[in-house]
């Protein structure tokens, strides 16, 4: 039998089997909060002040108050991760409206409820990342900045949900979401790039992108290796006729696509480009990073 996993649950570490939210968390009850996936390898943590800055934004966005500074915040993690005894997996951050009366006022739930949890991921099979993922473009769109913005990583993910249903309706391992003019925003839960004639591209953050962090360290990457790298406003097209397409995401890491509704990608293979990116990528996630076990 599996031991049970420690999960971080309002400053105390419980038992997977004790950790607990009321049915009357405003999270639960209304998708108000926040959260975040963050990765750790080789006893590292990676990126973790990037993530929980942008954990410490999408709250103040929305009004919430994380009772917990952000170097407590941290700290919490790390302890999570030594209960358990893991040296490399992901971390899923939860910060909820917390517990309230029935009714949409946030200003009734006295205190958030906050959770965190150390466990294991594997959003594609292995195969992929050899191989590369089959997208297909959905009719879920992403919602506009002025209706839901894109930028705050928060716990109303049915936007999310329904384009993969689609996704994995059409047979696709991964969807790719428009917004409302029609350009590519991201895909269900990793942002998108393209290369063309050596140069990387991906859509800005204002077409409905999230502020990836694994976005930024391809950023990095790119300016290191001497890749070109810009934002550009993209198309269904623009990915047709790419010579190579890649996504990134903390679960997804950085991955290939090879085919979007049924239009090859480059030679339908993982580029060079992108298998450059992503051997950058694994050195730095096994050497960097905030150490667990010092």
């Amino acid at each position: 039998m599996n031991q049970e996993l420690l999960i971080y649950l309002d400053g105390q570490i419980v038992p997977q089997s004790q950790a607990k939210v009321s049915v009357f968390d405003h999270g639960l009850l209304y998708g108000d909060g926040v959260f975040e996936g963050i990765r750790f390898y080789n006893g590292r943590v990676f990126r973790l002040e990037e993530h929980t800055r942008r954990i410490f934004d999408s709250a103040k966005s929305i009004l919430l108050t994380i009772p917990l500074t952000p170097q407590e915040l941290m700290q919490a993690t790390v302890d999570t991760i030594k209960a358990n005894g893991l040296k490399d997996g992901y971390i899923r951050t939860v910060v909820t409206r917390g517990t309230g009366p029935m009714g949409l006022s946030p200003y009734k739930c006295p205190k958030a409820t906050v959770f965190i949890i150390t466990a294991s991921i594997q959003l594609y099979p292995e195969s992929a990342y050899q191989t590369g993922l089959t997208m297909a473009t959905v009719a879920t769109r992403r919602p506009r900045h002025d209706i839901l913005p894109p930028t705050v990583k928060s716990l109303n993910y049915l936007n999310n949900v329904m384009a993969k249903v689609e996704a994995i309706q059409a047979g696709a391992e991964e969807g790719l979401m428009l917004n409302d003019q029609g350009l590519v925003a991201e895909c269900t839960g990793d942002n998108v790039f393209i290369v063309r004639d050596g140069a990387v591209a991906t859509p800005p953050i204002s077409a409905g992108a999230l502020d990836g962090i694994t976005r930024k360290v391809v950023f990095e990457i790119c300016r290191e290796l001497g890749i070109p790298i810009r934002e550009q406003e993209m198309t269904r097209h623009d990915i047709f006729v790419a010579d190579e397409c890649f996504l990134t995401g903390t679960a997804a890491e950085v991955i290939a696509a090879v085919k979007l509704d049924q239009r090859i990608i480059g030679d339908g293979k993982p580029g060079a480009v992108t298998q450059r990116i992503i051997t950058k990528f694994r050195e730095l996630t096994q050497t960097t990073g905030t150490p667990i076990y010092s």
